[in-house]
């Protein structure tokens, strides 16, 4: 069993968020997720159901049309094929521990790609 903390794990790039995968099998997937203020992980609709452990900072995870608004100790779940995505605050870090089941594939994850490219939360919607 794999055993770490977010101390031990983390690193941040001030260019975009970062993860330290913690463990991974065709069931389930676990990372360290770091964030500098304004930082995301695009809007995107894997074939996953997620959990997100906010461990310290403020931002918002979308499930959906719906915006959570999440500080340290907030546990927000997303079912899969729902859209998701995570953003810390503009004036604050965050980290948080994500753990996806089934892992995503990697085309699911075209649209996190792709929005890191434009520099937008969401793909889908916004321009650049």
């Amino acid at each position: 069993m794999p055993a770490t903390s977010l101390d031990a794990e983390r690193t941040y790039d001030e260019e975009r968020f970062s993860t330290s995968g913690v463990f991974r099998s065709d069931r389930a997937k676990v990372v360290c997720g770091y964030f500098e203020p304004g930082q995301f992980i695009p809007v995107h609709a894997p074939e996953s159901d997620v959990t997100i452990t906010v461990q310290s900072g403020t931002g918002t995870v979308r499930e959906g049309d719906t915006e959570h608004p999440v500080a340290s100790g907030d546990v927000v779940v997303v079912e899969a094929e729902t859209e998701r995505g995570v953003k810390a605050d503009d004036d604050a870090r965050l980290e948080a521990v994500l753990v996806t089941a089934p892992p995503p594939t990697d085309a699911e994850h075209d649209p996190v790609r792709e929005g890191i490219r434009r520099g937008v939360f969401d793909p889908r919607t916004e321009s650049e």
